[in-house]
């Protein structure tokens, strides 16, 4: 990873960068998020759990953002549901990782990892559980290389998605 990124956990002073790396990459943009959070989410979701964002001088270059399952059970996202009924976790404190962006200019960096790391290290011993369109096999590689495991699959709007989840203390790799 370049020397000159910096990880953070995120501030509100940060939405706007996340919101607007979010956009670049949704489907519509050619990228392979399936779902968009708008500024009142994110800022819930900064108040419940650590959100974290990686910086190249002023601008974000990646962001992995979470949900407790207390706060997504104010929400209705079918997607998330489905995926829920597919594995529910271990227990009630298991989370939602995710959505997980990195720019395009800095995939295969290692940034991605990095972010990872230092939310294992803010949120230590707890389940986080994602999903993973099953036809995006560059970040079924990276979350694999991350030590997630697949733990189910599921169908959503006639298409196939991986279910994954991990349990890691923040020192392990």
């Amino acid at each position: 990873m370049d020397e000159n990124i910096k990880l953070k956990v995120a501030t509100t002073a940060d939405i706007a960068g996340i919101i607007k790396l979010q956009s670049e990459n949704q489907l519509s943009q050619g990228g392979t998020l399936s779902s968009e959070l708008n500024h009142s989410q994110i800022v819930e979701m900064m108040k419940d759990m650590p959100q974290i964002v990686a910086y190249l001088y002023s601008e974000i270059i990646g962001f992995i953002l979470t949900t407790s399952q207390a706060v997504h059970s104010n929400r209705d996202v079918p997607i998330v549901n489905a995926m829920f009924a597919s594995y529910s976790g271990i227990n009630t404190d298991s989370y939602i990782y995710g959505p997980v962006c990195v720019n395009e200019k800095q995939r295969g960096k290692g940034v991605a990892q990095q972010m990872f790391k230092e939310l294992l290290h803010q949120e230590p011993h707890r389940e986080g559980i994602l999903f993973i369109k099953s036809d995006n096999a560059s970040s079924l590689r990276a979350h694999e290389k991350m030590g997630i495991k697949k733990v189910g699959n599921f169908n959503f709007n006639n298409a196939e998605f991986a279910v994954c989840a991990y349990l890691f203390s923040s020192n392990e790799d």
